[in-house]
């Protein structure tokens, strides 16, 4: 496993929580804290497999096919907004109902082949299932966005038995998840709607990256191509 390998996981936000102010509140807010390790199980799973295969790949190709992974447990108050955008009650059963982002892990791969290999190979595990995928690398989002979204289904063995828990997995490159993360704090800091020169200037910036992560692809598969022949050089050198 590479050195500079980086596994992040945010603070408990039951932690960086305000205190309820009324009694309904207080009701979601326990029925938060009773899911809350539940769906940290669902994120432990999927991160521990993924590791595994990042390892097996280190062993087997001598190539790290994730760069870094990061995850979360959606808060309670975004969980509220969520579900009033959507027009759903706001209660913490209906969230497990309506939303499959609750627990949300994000991959991020050196190559746009990692991106499909990786998704390949979790999906291929037989106690995983998919629930949905959406691939905004083939086809993006007007604003330029990128990313592979799978919803898979997660076995978690809690003391009363086997429950399977959602968990939304966003799979992108490196350069993917630059862009992505700029354009994010773009948007969120401005006041004002972003004018349209500047979402024009940020779709360029896309392509770039598109074109870039393909030229890096390119590189890395010639790089490979010459490994490969001086190994074979080395062997048929043997007596």
């Amino acid at each position: 496993m590479s050195d500079n390998r980086l596994i992040l996981l945010d603070k408990n936000p039951l932690e960086q929580s305000r205190q309820p102010s009324n009694a309904a509140f207080a009701e979601e807010y326990r029925n938060y804290q009773q899911i809350y390790n539940v769906y940290m199980g669902a994120i432990r799973e999927i991160r521990a497999r993924l590791e595994t295969l990042d390892m097996e790949f280190q062993y087997r190709h001598k190539h790290n096919p994730i760069h870094h992974i990061q995850s979360r447990v959606k808060t309670l108050p975004s969980i509220m907004k969520k579900l009033h955008d959507m027009g759903q009650p706001m209660t913490i059963t209906s969230a497990k109902k309506h939303l499959h982002d609750i627990a949300g892990v994000r991959v991020v791969c050196c190559y746009v082949d990692d991106i499909y290999l990786i998704a390949k190979l979790l999906l291929s595990q037989d106690d995983i299932s998919l629930i949905l995928e959406k691939d905004y690398i083939k086809q993006p989002k007007p604003n330029g966005y990128r990313s592979l979204h799978i919803v898979a289904d997660v076995p978690v063995y809690l003391s009363q038995g086997k429950v399977f828990i959602p968990v939304e997995i966003q799979i992108r490159t490196v350069a993917m998840d630059f862009w992505a993360t700029l354009e994010h704090g773009i948007r969120y800091k401005s006041s004002d709607e972003v004018p349209s020169f500047i979402v024009d200037e940020l779709r360029n910036c896309a392509e770039v990256i598109t074109r870039t992560d393909a030229k890096m692809q390119e590189i890395f598969k010639a790089l490979q191509l010459l490994n490969d022949k001086e190994d074979e050089f080395h062997w048929s050198g043997e007596t």
